[in-house]
């Protein structure tokens, strides 16, 4: 198997769509020799913020000098950024190799009569066993939807439980109400474990308390009434920070907008817990670096300058609530033009009435991905909140489009859906 047939493999299991539950996974990595076993977890789910919380702990943990898997989903550009070690996507040839190895094992469980897992299924074990191979000292595991039945769950213990911030997001198959996804998010807790987690609506935290208590483990909430924003603006932020004895000043983070100072202050907390613990030994000094030095692409995210073109996966309201705070408190501009394409299965009237009225002009395009709502539907429903819309379903023409409309003091900004941003990346990267 070559790396095209791997990729081909993989997305090719798509069909089998997404199954919540174990117990595929399970069997899949026990014929596989449990490669999670030998490996040590930190474990994030929420519904915002997790993949920069993730860049933050891995980069810290890199430059205390830790080997370090990062798995993280979905992908931007390439497949081999959702399995990484010290910000280095897995090479094609090991992706090839290993994904081979498990498709002999899921061929196995299909001669036994057994159900064909899901693609995350295999995307996971595939990473489990890269990071056994060679051997990493910590993975960061990002859940890839919910947390008590994702196989990325399959793990018996981790060295934390990470909970960033808990929004209304696939309702259809987390619960229709806060406290239900909290359940379900919170269904990383393990026995006796250490739990960080950002401090939640009332009723999401209640939930969060109640299954730390049962599980008899360590609930430690991010401590954010200590922590002091001192600057920010479109290329940072500077904050103060406190936790139990430990005083940190004058941290800076490349990442953009409030939102981010939020999640450095959860992987800041995490990684300050850890060291109490005695399971990592990080300086300050590595601790600051690996802060500064974290990137997560595609989350507010510039791509060029004059005009200002940026990038921002936002796909639901607390995302979309987020960038517009951005927008407005950050950065300067003459006019906004806004591209925006969304899933069909989001909340699209909320994050549209949200967003549409504070752009200058929007054009209407759509993501390639069988579950996006057509650009005609979408535009639909923005002209209810601005009338000022341009529609492109092609990508690439959106791209070019909002070039034409712009002039240097402008800002362009895309958003809606990581998958949309994930093309405009590509696109405007290869531009001259």
């Amino acid at each position: 198997m070559n790396y095209r047939e791997a990729i081909e493999y993989i997305h090719g299991t798509k069909k089998f769509g997404s199954k919540l539950g174990l117990n595929n996974i399970r069997t899949l990595l026990d014929l596989l020799g449990n490669p999670h076993n030998e490996l040590n977890f930190i474990h994030v789910a929420g519904t915002n913020g997790k993949g920069s919380t993730c860049s933050f702990i891995s980069n810290v943990l890199i430059e205390g000098g830790y080997k370090v898997g990062l798995f993280t989903s979905p992908y931007l550009e390439t497949f081999n950024e959702r399995i990484r070690i010290n910000n280095q996507d897995i090479d094609n040839d090991s992706l090839a190799k290993i994904t081979f190895k498990v498709k002999e094992k899921v061929d196995e469980m299909l001669d036994k009569g057994m159900a064909h897992p899901t693609e995350f299924e295999i995307v996971t074990a595939i990473a489990m066993e890269y990071y056994k191979q060679e051997k990493v000292d910590f993975v960061v595991l990002e859940v890839g939807l919910g947390g008590r039945y994702d196989s990325t769950n399959v793990i018996e213990s981790s060295a934390a439980s990470v909970i960033t911030t808990i929004s209304m997001d696939h309702t259809d198959i987390l619960g229709d109400t806060i406290g239900k996804i909290a359940y379900e998010k919170a269904g990383i807790i393990k026995d006796n474990g250490l739990v960080i987690c950002y401090p939640q609506e009332d009723e999401a935290q209640e939930v969060i308390e109640k299954v730390a208590k049962e599980k008899n483990a360590r609930l430690i909430k991010v401590p954010t009434n200590k922590l002091q924003v001192l600057e920010i603006n479109e290329f940072g932020s500077k904050f103060n920070f406190e936790f139990d004895d430990i005083k940190m000043t004058d941290v800076e983070i490349e990442l953009i907008g409030a939102h981010q100072t939020q999640n450095a202050a959860t992987a800041l907390t995490t990684i300050l817990a850890l060291r109490k613990e005695g399971i990592v030994s990080i300086s300050d000094e590595a601790i600051r670096k690996g802060l500064k030095g974290a990137k997560w692409n595609g989350r507010l995210e510039v791509l060029k300058r004059k005009p200002t073109f940026l990038i921002d996966g936002a796909h639901n309201i607390q995302g979309i609530q987020a960038l517009k705070k951005t927008l407005k408190d950050i950065f300067k501009y003459d006019k906004l033009i806004l591209g925006i394409g969304i899933l069909a299965d989001k909340d699209v009237e909320h994050m549209i009435k949200e967003i549409a009225p504070i752009a200058d002009k929007i054009i209407v395009t759509e993501a390639n991905i069988f579950r996006a709502l057509k650009a005609d539907d979408l535009a639909a429903k923005i002209v209810k909140y601005n009338n000022n819309v341009v529609i492109e379903s092609n990508i690439e023409k959106a791209v070019q489009k909002s070039f034409e409309m712009a002039d240097e003091n402008d800002l362009i900004v895309f958003s809606g859906s990581l998958y949309l941003i994930g093309d405009v990346r590509t696109i405007v990267k290869n531009m001259k």
